[in-house]
């Protein structure tokens, strides 16, 4: 059984942008009924791990959020969005079916298409694939040996977890360690390299992006590389040549020196 209550995380001190309130009210508006719970400083164990206790001495509120959020619904239960994610219809259907996530509108990796957590999660308490993925975490520092940032992003964390258990990201709906994985149209209708929006009959919520966990640069670049035609148009590469020197410099800063030699090697 999910809880009647969707979680959010709010860390860092600053007021809720207007644009987060209102995709809050969608959630009320299309969960009605629900609890919405804030998880921030006063309720949330910042020593619970390393890595989340570095990611919040670095200020990587994000960061923080990711590994929050599943040991809440772990714990708990319920649904969990990002403070971007604006609720167009209900979704009591999926909720009634059981515990879920979405897979990325993005061009497929190597493994195929990815589950982002940010999209929304729903759970009964004690799910054990979220008890793998906390394990998982519980390895890991924030703060590299080095000094550098760990970078790896939830989505890269969890879909390597999902590939483990025959996690395929072909576009259909999975059901993988008892979680249903949900195809993009559902819960990512927003693609975030090309900024197409398309909503379809089963699309449920929209993922905005505030993609906070980028630094200036990186939104610049970003925005800099996104366009329609997708990642094997001559467009894209031309722009990917505009940004070689801001990647660089962004490398640079984020992992020192021998980031920016592994980098040039890989084009070698």
């Amino acid at each position: 059984m999910i809880p009647k209550v969707i979680h959010y995380c709010w860390f860092g001190g600053n007021p809720l942008p207007d644009e987060a309130i209102k995709y809050i009210n969608s959630w009320r508006k299309y969960c009605p009924g629900y609890e919405v719970k804030e998880w921030n400083e006063s309720n949330f164990d910042l020593e619970c791990c390393d890595y989340v206790k570095e990611a919040y001495q670095a200020k990587k509120w994000a960061f923080v959020s990711d590994y929050a959020r599943f040991w809440i619904l772990y714990h708990y239960g319920g649904l969990y969005f990002d403070t971007d994610v604006e609720l167009i219809k209900p979704i009591d259907d999926l909720i009634e079916k059981g515990s879920f996530m979405g897979e990325e509108a993005t061009e497929p990796k190597e493994h195929g298409l990815e589950a982002n957590p940010g999209l929304g999660l729903a759970a009964a308490p004690g799910l054990g694939l979220y008890k793998e993925i906390l394990n998982y975490y519980n390895t890991q520092h924030f703060i590299n040996s080095d000094g550098t940032l760990n970078f790896e992003t939830i989505v890269t964390k969890t879909t390597k977890i999902l590939n483990s258990h025959g996690f395929r990201g072909d576009g259909s709906l999975e059901y993988i360690d008892n979680v249903y994985i949900y195809p993009p149209e559902y819960f990512c209708p927003l693609n975030y390299g090309t900024g197409k929006l398309v909503i379809t009959d089963n699309t449920r919520s929209i993922h905005h992006y505030s993609a906070t966990w980028h630094s200036k640069l990186e939104q610049m670049i970003i925005s800099i590389e996104r366009c329609d035609s997708g990642k094997d148009s001559v467009e894209y590469k031309v722009r990917r040549v505009v940004t070689l020197p801001l990647r660089m410099i962004n490398k640079l800063k984020t992992k020192g020196w021998n980031g920016v030699k592994q980098a040039i090697a890989k084009r070698l």
